[in-house]
């Protein structure tokens, strides 16, 4: 449905002199000093209207043009900025009251059936459906634990000959809500599956985890909690900038801070980001590392898609909070489903689609 479900190959005022001022002196200084020599019975009257005399009068027409023009360009910068500063609060109020929702992760995999079977047999996720573009050389599936409608779901990638990917140390892991962590990672190693963490709690918490790894290497963290209506529950992130994050996707995707933890024995910072609780809503867990600015971000994670009533307005929204936008809001071709591409500051990827093209879409 989005971009990059598409093949790998497709993955893609006026500024014022400040001489103006010294030469209006000059040319002023030069006014008085000759009405001082012609007609000095004028001195009294230049030093008591000298600030009420009009330029234009003092310096003559070719001067009273540059002031004019001057003072025509800083009155327009002036309605500029303040037609952008509404036209942003604006953007930033209609974000907040958007219709938005995690509709499910991008990524790519070697051998699509051997994962698909993995994650029905050890994580109880359910195949959503699935569609094969051989004229595009790709396929893809979609697996989750409940209807794409009401769910967070995986959108797995199959390009065609491609058996291994990179992902980098960017991405972080994918979080399935679990009601016991050791019977799920019993199951995990039963059916060949490789633990990478066994359980027990959290660093500096309580929360019973534990880590696996897919058939492409990607990392699930399994994490101990009562019965949730949404198991897939985080999609981890690094980023370079905490603070420069939070503020971008509170503002540009209008997601809530739901919390933050700072980590200092372990030197990490995290910060939840969404659209509604924890237990009952995926979100994105963005991690900071102490003192690390960039991260390789490979080619096997793609983006998270995100609903929203409007890809034109949000395109509009994610440009005037500091966002690149890297596909224009429009219909796809062939299937019609607008959508608009954007990358966040540390550069991850975000595909927003339109919710009624959406719907329409999973009919």
């Amino acid at each position: 449905m989005l971009m990059s479900t598409l093949p790998l190959a497709s993955v893609p005022t006026m500024v014022f002199s400040k001489k103006t001022p010294l030469q209006s002196n000059s040319l002023k200084h030069w006014c008085i000093q000759s009405c001082y020599n012609h007609h000095p019975s004028r001195r009294l009257a230049l030093f008591q209207l000298g600030t009420a005399i009009p330029q234009s009068q003092l310096l003559g027409a070719n001067a009273a043009k540059l002031f004019g023009a001057e003072r025509n360009s800083i009155e327009d910068s002036k309605s500029e900025n303040i037609a952008t500063a509404f036209k942003e609060e604006e953007a930033l109020n209609w974000v907040k009251n958007d219709n938005r929702r995690m509709l499910h992760v991008v990524y790519r995999v070697g051998d699509l059936e051997k994962t698909i079977k993995f994650y029905t047999e050890c994580l109880g996720m359910k195949v959503l459906r699935k569609r094969d573009i051989p004229e595009e050389r790709y396929s893809n599936a979609f697996l989750g634990y409940g209807p794409e409608d009401s769910h967070f779901a995986v959108e797995l990638t199959y390009n065609y000959g491609v058996d291994k990917y990179d992902i980098g140390n960017g991405f972080g892991h994918f979080g399935i809500a679990v009601d016991n962590a050791s019977k799920a990672v019993d199951l995990v190693k039963a059916k060949g599956g490789k633990v990478t963490r066994e359980p027990g709690p959290v660093k500096g918490g309580n929360t019973t985890i534990a880590f696996i790894e897919d058939p492409d290497g990607y990392t699930f963290e399994l994490l101990e909690r009562q019965p949730t209506p949404e198991p897939f529950c985080q999609v981890m992130l690094r980023v370079g900038d905490l603070d420069r994050s939070i503020n971008f996707y509170k503002k540009a995707f209008g997601m809530e801070l739901l919390r933050a933890k700072d980590n200092p024995e372990y030197k990490y910072t995290t910060a939840m980001m969404g659209y509604g609780p924890e237990d009952k809503n995926a979100v994105l867990e963005l991690t900071y590392n102490y003192g690390v600015t960039e991260y390789d971000k490979g080619n096997g994670y793609a983006q998270i898609a995100i609903g929203t009533n409007d890809v034109y307005k949000t395109a509009e929204a994610i440009k005037l909070c500091g966002g690149t936008v890297i596909r224009e809001p429009g219909p796809l071709p062939g299937i019609n489903t607008k959508i608009t591409v954007c990358l966040d500051p540390d550069g991850w990827k975000s595909v927003f689609v339109d919710n009624i093209d959406f719907l329409k879409e999973l009919e």
